[in-house]
């Protein structure tokens, strides 16, 4: 199991690094939510364990960006001291996947952790996003275009999570940024190199990608189909 600590107290995230990886698991940590989230939005990770009182950006929004800008859906597990059930409330609300109260045993961590990547396993509903002639697979990171497999990076594939999980709706050039590069800032022609890498790959037969630019705003899945 690949794990990310997101915990800004030294002594706690020592002692859930060290718990882990001496368990045999892979762990990456943060003392931040800026840095948090660009570690959880670059790599992979089959958990997550979150504090909610973070430096930079608070868990809360660390979780809900991970949830509807990112479109992630790795096991958030929050670890925090607020015990109130509001609090829990809005973490749920965010789109964690469990909550617990510090202090904790290191073993309840570990185990909470087990249980909700085998729930994740276990899914059998089908979360391919299908628009008109394009389908994404988001278990898998497969992408079909007019009945063939199209390649992409692993930023390619970020715009274009950000880009179907509105279609039609116009997304600035802020917010593909962010997608793709989280708090690292792109360098000036980035955005649009990489759209164009995209938008040749989802070129269709016709000639025309689904993707449009939106001149002075942004861009847009434009879908067929009503």
């Amino acid at each position: 199991m690949r794990v990310l600590i997101i915990e800004d107290e030294l002594d706690i995230a020592t002692n859930l690094y060290d718990h882990l990886e001496a368990r045999g698991h892979s762990v990456d940590l943060a003392r931040d939510g800026l840095s948090g989230l660009h570690l959880a939005v670059s790599e992979s990770f089959d958990a997550i364990v979150l504090d909610l009182g973070l430096p930079g950006m608070g868990g809360l929004c660390v979780c809900k960006k991970l949830r509807q800008e990112v479109c992630s859906d790795v096991p958030v597990l929050v670890l925090t001291a607020r015990d109130l059930l509001d609090d829990k409330l809005k973490a749920f609300e965010c789109g964690a996947d469990d909550y617990l109260v510090k202090p904790f045993a290191l073993r309840e961590v570990e185990a909470r952790l087990d249980a909700l990547v085998r729930r994740r396993c276990g899914r059998v509903t089908d979360r391919r996003v299908v628009v008109d002639d394009l389908i994404y697979d988001p278990a898998t990171l497969a992408v079909q275009f007019e009945g063939r497999a199209v390649h992409l990076s692993r930023k390619c594939l970020r715009l274009l999570e950000t880009l179907l999980s509105g279609p039609n709706r116009v997304f600035s050039r802020a917010d593909l940024e962010h997608a793709a590069w989280g708090g690292e800032q792109p360098m000036s022609d980035s955005l649009r190199s990489h759209m164009h890498i995209l938008r040749r790959a989802l070129t269709g037969s016709s000639g025309l990608s689904p993707i449009e630019n939106v001149h002075g705003v942004g861009y847009r899945i434009a879908k067929r189909s009503v």
